[in-house]
C-alpha cells in the first residue's frame, strides 16, 4: 500500500522556479512560513500584517512559538501569487526595523521533501511462523502455484490492486520537456489520488528514454508486476502509437490519462449542460482548440456521443480535408473526419456561429467579441491551465455556462474525477482493456452524481472531493467491462483446492 508522508523541514525559498500564477491571486502553491522575531508590543501584529497586505500576499495563519522577555517568535503562513512575491515578501519583512526574520519555509518545497510516498506491509512479521509463511520457505508455494496459473498472479500478488504510472517526462503539463526526473514530482502526485481517490495502489515509474520502441518494450516488460498502467504526459503523437501498441499487445488496462481522462470529464461536464440549455447535441457546432493528445480523443469522444460538426483548430487554424499530416495519424484522422463544411481561417474565424468552445490549448486566445460571434447561450470550456483560452469574468452575461480546468473558479473540469473511479472498476472486474463503452459509462455516472435538480450553470459537474463519484464511476466502469466481454475476474477466495 502506499501513503503519503509530508516530512518536516525547512528548505531555502530562493530553490524554487521563477513562475507566476494568474496575477494578483494568492495560491498555496506559493505559500510560506515565515518565523519573525518582534518586540513583544501591542500594534506589530498589525505592522507586519499591513507590510504583507501591502504586498499583495495573503495571511492563512499567524502561530505564536514564544515569547522572552520583550520579544515575541512568531509563525507567519503567507500564500503569495509567484516566486518571485515569495523573494519580495521576505525582503520587505527584513526591511522592517526592530524585526529579525529567522527562517523561511516554502511549503510546497517541504511537502516534497523525502518525496511523497512510502511503501509499507500488510503482512506483519512478528513471528518464526510469520516468515516463514511471508518469505522462505512458505512462498515457493504461491510461487509454484502462480507458475501452474499465472492468471492467480492478480490475486495472490500486489497486481491484483496495482498499476504502475509510466512517464517519458516529455509533455509534463505547463511545463513541457522536462525529463524523468523533473516529472517524478507529478507522477507520485498522480499516485496519491489513485490511492485517495479510488483505493488504487500506483507505482510512479518515470524512464530515461523518449523513444517510441523502448517505452512500449518498458511497458511490456513490468507488465507482469501490474494490474494495470496508466500513461502520463507522454508528447504527441507519440502517445498515440504507444498507447495503441500497448493495448493490443498486453492483457491488462492501459490508460492514456492526458487523452481520455479528460474526454470522460469533458463529456460529463456536456451532458449535463445540455440539460441546462436544451441543446442537442446533433444540432450543435463544436471547435475544439488543440489538436494535440487531450483535444484528439475529447473531439472523438464528442463525436461518438452524436455532435457530427466539430471543427479541431490548431496553431495554423482549422483543420480540415485539404490539410495533409504526414507522421501525425491523430490529425490526420482529424483531418478526414471533422470539419463537415471544409471550414478553413483562424480560431477566431471558424468560431462563428458555433454552440461550444472548448480549448485544450493556450492561455488568452479568445477575446469577449469572439464569444459574442458565436450562437445565443454559447458554452465555454476553456480548460487550458494555470491560465484558459479565456477568463470566466470576461464571457460573463453572454456564456450560457463556463468551465476551466482551474480550482478557483466554478465548474471545474477535473481528470481526477475520472481516472481512480475508472481503474477501480476495471481492476474489480479483471478487465482485460478499457473500451469506449466503460468510458462512456464513466462519463454518464459522473454527471448522474448532481441530481437534475440540483443542476445549475455554476455546477454542472461535482467536486473532486465528492466520494460518491468514485464509487458510482467504479461501479458503472465494473458494469459495463461485464457488459461488454472484457471482464475476467477469478472466483473470489483462490484456496489449495481452487
Amino acid at each position: 500500500m502506499i501513503t503519503t508522508q509530508i516530512p518536516h523541514q525547512e528548505i531555502n525559498p530562493a530553490m524554487a522556479p521563477l513562475t507566476t500564477t494568474h496575477a494578483g491571486t494568492p495560491s498555496p502553491q506559493y505559500s510560506i512560513t515565515v518565523r519573525l522575531e518582534c518586540p513583544h508590543k501591542p500594534g506589530w501584529i498589525a505592522r507586519v500584517a499591513g507590510v504583507i497586505a501591502k504586498l499583495g500576499g495573503a495571511i492563512q495563519a499567524i502561530d505564536l512559538v514564544s515569547i522572552h522577555k520583550s520579544r515575541s517568535l512568531r509563525d507567519y503562513t503567507i500564500e503569495c501569487t509567484s516566486a518571485d512575491q515569495e523573494q519580495a515578501m521576505i525582503e520587505a519583512l527584513r526591511q522592517i526595523e526592530g524585526v529579525q526574520v529567522c527562517s523561511v519555509s516554502d511549503n510546497t518545497f517541504l511537502l516534497h521533501m523525502g518525496g511523497k510516498l512510502e511503501v509499507f506491509s500488510q503482512a506483519p512479521l512478528r513471528t518464526r511462523s510469520d516468515l516463514s509463511m511471508a518469505y522462505t520457505p512458505g512462498v515457493a508455494r504461491v510461487c509454484t502455484r502462480i507458475h501452474q496459473d499465472p492468471r492467480t498472479s492478480f490475486n495472490l500478488t500486489i497486481r491484483k490492486n496495482c498499476i504502475a504510472v509510466v512517464s517519458d517526462g516529455s509533455a509534463v503539463l505547463g511545463l513541457g520537456n522536462i525529463g524523468a526526473e523533473a516529472a517524478m514530482p507529478v507522477m507520485e502526485g498522480k499516485a496519491i489520488l489513485f490511492k485517495e481517490f479510488g483505493g488504487v495502489d500506483a507505482f510512479p515509474l518515470c524512464i530515461a528514454s523518449q523513444d517510441t520502441e523502448e517505452i512500449i518494450r518498458f511497458c511490456k516488460l513490468i507488465a507482469p508486476s501490474f494490474g494495470g498502467i496508466n500513461l502520463e504526459d507522454i508528447s504527441a503523437p507519440r502517445c498515440f502509437e504507444i498507447e495503441d501498441r500497448l493495448a493490443q499487445e498486453l492483457d491488462i488496462p492501459v490508460f492514456h490519462d492526458d487523452q481520455h481522462g479528460t474526454a470522460v470529464v469533458v463529456l460529463a461536464a456536456l451532458i449535463n449542460t445540455l440539460k441546462i440549455t436544451g441543446k442537442k447535441a446533433a444540432k450543435m457546432k463544436a471547435v475544439v482548440a488543440g489538436a494535440g493528445a487531450a483535444g484528439y480523443q475529447c473531439t472523438r469522444t464528442l463525436a461518438h456521443f452524436g455532435l457530427a460538426d466539430i471543427v479541431v483548430c490548431d496553431s495554423r487554424g482549422a483543420i480540415h480535408p485539404g490539410r495533409e499530416f504526414p507522421g501525425n495519424p491523430a490529425k490526420q484522422w482529424l483531418a478526414h473526419n471533422t470539419n463537415p463544411q471544409g471550414l478553413k481561417g483562424s480560431l477566431q474565424e471558424v468560431l462563428a456561429g458555433a454552440d461550444l468552445f472548448l480549448g485544450l490549448s493556450a492561455p488568452g486566445l479568445l477575446a469577449r467579441d469572439d464569444v459574442l460571434a458565436m450562437n445565443p447561450d454559447p458554452i465555454i470550456f476553456a480548460m487550458s491551465n494555470p491560465t484558459p483560452e479565456i477568463m470566466p469574468e470576461e464571457v460573463e452575461g453572454v456564456a450560457a455556462v463556463t468551465a476551466t480546468g482551474r480550482s478557483d473558479y466554478v465548474n471545474q473540469i477535473n481528470n481526477v474525477l475520472a481516472f481512480p473511479g475508472i481503474f477501480r472498476g476495471a481492476l474489480d472486474a479483471r478487465a482485460s482493456e478499457i473500451n469506449d463503452e466503460m468510458k462512456q459509462a464513466a462519463a454518464f455516472a459522473i454527471a448522474e452524481v448532481i441530481a437534475e435538480d440540483e443542476l445549475s450553470p455554476d455546477y454542472i459537474i461535482p467536486s473532486a472531493f465528492n466520494r460518491m463519484v468514485y464509487q458510482r464511476v467504479a461501479m458503472a466502469v465494473r458494469r459495463a467491462a461485464h457488459q461488454s466481454g472484457v471482464a475476467r475476474r477469478m472466483p473470489k477466495g483462490i484456496g489449495i483446492h481452487a
